[in-house]
């Protein structure tokens, strides 16, 4: 899947918010750098971290903390 459909996917988990979705892919991404072991079949050797962490985020493996479910 493109990059852009995964973010649009991401932004839809974040019932549209950019700046929380920023926040949350950033931290994964901070925890991958430190060595945690990615939730998705992606190798870290070829996708940045931040594209594992977004991606992630939209399969919805990683819940966002502090979301109002409807």
């Amino acid at each position: 899947m493109r990059l852009e459909k995964i973010a649009a996917k991401a932004l839809e988990k974040a019932n549209y918010n950019r700046y929380l979705l920023s926040a949350a892919v950033s931290k994964r991404a901070n925890e991958l750098a430190a060595g945690a072991e990615p939730l998705v079949q992606m190798d870290p050797k070829k996708f940045k971290y931040s594209d594992i962490a977004i991606t992630e985020i939209a399969e919805g493996i990683i819940k966002i903390e502090g979301l109002e479910q409807s």
